[in-house]
C-alpha cells in the first residue's frame, strides 16, 4: 500500500537528531511522496536541502499568514524565482488567512492574494491555510476567480464543517485531512470527510502537530499518516486500500508528481 503525506514540516529542530530514522519509519509505513510545506523565505534553503537529500520529497515556497508581516516586495520575487529554477517546487504555500491568532487580516490578505498571483505566474497549485476565516476566504477567491482567472490548489489540515467544505469543493479545491479527523470529538470534520467528492481528497500529518489518535499528544511525523487514512477510510465506509490508492492519485495529479 501507497500513501502520500501532502503536508510536513520536517526541518523542524524537533527532527533534526533522528531524522534517517524518521525516514525509515515513513518509508516503511509506505510513504512515498511528502509534500514540505513552507512557513517563511528564510525556510527556503533547509527545505531545499531536505528536497534534494530525499528523492520522495518535494515543496512549496510561500508565506504562512502568521508571518504576513514579513511580506515585502522582494518576497514575490524570492518565491517566483525558486518556483521557475527547482523542478522539485510542486506548489506555492502555505498561505492564506488566519483570523483565530492574529487579527492583522489586511496585511494577510495582501500577501495571500499577492502569492495567488505567483501561482498564476508559474502555473502551480496552491496550499491554503484557513483558520476561522472561511467565509472571508471564500469572498477573495470568488472576486479572484472572476477577475484573474481560477488556480488550482488544496485546502490543507480541513477543519471546515460541511457547507464551507461544499464551498471550496465548488471552488475547485482538494480537501486534506490531517490527525484532527481522528479525534473523537471532531463531529464536524468527520462530516466534511464523509462528503468530499473521492476525487478531491486528500491526507496529510501536518507533523510535528496534531498527531493522530492512537499517537496523540506525541510529536507527529509522516508514517503515521496512515492512521489518517485509516479514520478517513472508516468514515466513508471503504477500505484503507482503497482511501490510499484514490489519494495517491489525487496528490499526483494536484502536484503534477511524475
Amino acid at each position: 500500500m501507497q500513501l502520500i503525506d501532502t503536508h510536513v514540516h520536517i526541518n523542524f529542530d524537533v527532527f533534526q537528531s533522528e531524522l534517517e530514522a524518521v525516514r525509515q519509519r515513513w518509508l516503511e509505513a509506505g510513504v512515498i511522496r511528502l509534500v514540505h510545506s513552507c512557513v517563511e523565505p528564510d525556510e527556503f534553503a533547509s527545505i531545499q536541502a531536505l528536497a534534494h537529500k530525499f528523492p520522495e520529497v518535494f515543496f512549496a515556497v510561500g508565506l504562512h499568514p502568521l508571518d504576513a508581516h514579513k511580506w515585502v516586495p522582494q518576497s514575490e520575487d524570492q518565491i517566483l524565482s525558486l518556483g521557475k529554477s527547482d523542478p522539485k517546487v510542486v506548489a506555492i504555500g502555505e498561505m492564506g488567512l488566519d483570523f483565530y491568532k492574529a487579527e492583522n487580516q489586511a496585511i494577510q490578505e495582501t500577501a495571500f492574494l499577492a502569492q495567488l498571483d505567483v501561482a498564476k505566474k508559474l502555473d502551480k497549485p496552491v496550499i491554503i491555510h484557513c483558520r476561522d476565516a472561511a467565509a472571508r476566504m471564500r469572498e477573495l477567491l470568488q472576486d479572484y476567480w472572476a477577475s484573474r482567472g481560477a488556480v488550482q490548489g488544496v485546502m490543507h489540515c480541513w477543519g471546515g464543517g460541511p457547507q464551507e467544505t461544499e464551498w471550496f469543493v465548488d471552488l475547485g479545491f482538494y480537501i486534506s485531512f490531517s490527525g484532527i479527523v481522528t479525534f473523537k470529538n471532531a463531529t464536524q470534520i468527520h462530516e466534511s470527510a464523509r462528503i468530499v467528492p473521492i476525487s478531491r481528497l486528500l491526507i496529510e500529518t501536518d507533523c510535528p502537530f496534531l498527531a493522530p489518535v492512537p499517537k496523540r499528544g506525541k510529536r507527529n511525523e509522516p508514517a503515521y499518516v496512515r492512521y489518517v487514512a485509516d479514520r478517513v477510510a472508516c468514515l466513508r465506509g471503504v477500505s484503507t486500500e482503497e482511501i490510499a490508492k484514490i489519494t495517491t492519485e489525487n496528490a499526483y495529479r494536484l502536484f503534477g508528481f511524475s
